[in-house]
């Protein structure tokens, strides 16, 4: 059974492995496909950044300032960029209650227009953010000043995190109109 025939559920369900990202999702979905091994990676130091942190501070009694700020940032970026990562790769959870009984036409139909609709939210969201994005970067004076922690070590991660999130959700927007494309363009052709 292949990606584009009736379930990739099925697949899923039978133990076949997903991998990449679909082809719908373009360059930018292969770009997006890349880019989370750096997340992954970002996981990974998180966990080590902790497990540092626990022996400086339970063996040498000498903790850190900045170990717990570090991981949440870390593992927030990752979480964030998930998002965009499970929609470029076609892997998030959806509710198949419908969508299995319908016909491979009818399949495509309606990619294409849960990919529009999850265009338009994401654009909802985009604009929230850039809202958000401005509070936490412009002061009410009008000086760029980056919003801090507030904490003993104070880094601007929740500005640099609001950023990014505005930045993942444009890219979302991008990456469903990309997928309703080429699903519009897949159903053409059957």
């Amino acid at each position: 059974m292949t990606r584009d025939t009736f379930s990739e559920d099925a697949e899923a369900a039978m133990g076949a492995e997903v991998v990449g990202a679909v082809p719908e999702a373009g360059i930018l979905g292969r770009l997006i496909d890349k880019v989370g091994y750096v997340f992954a990676i970002g996981i990974v130091l998180a966990a080590l950044i902790l497990l540092l942190e626990v022996f400086l501070r339970y063996v040498l009694n000498s903790p850190t300032i900045w170990a717990h700020e570090t991981t949440v940032f870390l593992c927030g970026v990752a979480f964030v960029f998930g998002g965009l990562y499970c929609t470029a790769r076609n892997t998030h959870i959806r509710v198949v209650l419908l969508y299995d009984h319908f016909s491979p036409r009818a399949r495509r139909i309606a990619d294409i227009v849960i990919s529009l609709v999850s265009a338009l939210a994401s654009g909802f969201f985009a604009f929230a953010a850039y809202h958000m994005v401005e509070r936490a970067v412009i002061t009410p004076s009008g000086e760029v000043r980056l919003e801090t922690t507030g904490s003993a070590w104070s880094p601007p991660t929740p500005a640099l995190i609001k950023i990014f999130i505005l930045v993942v959700l444009i890219l979302l927007v991008v990456q469903f109109l990309i997928l309703a494309v080429n699903y519009a363009k897949r159903a053409s052709k059957d």
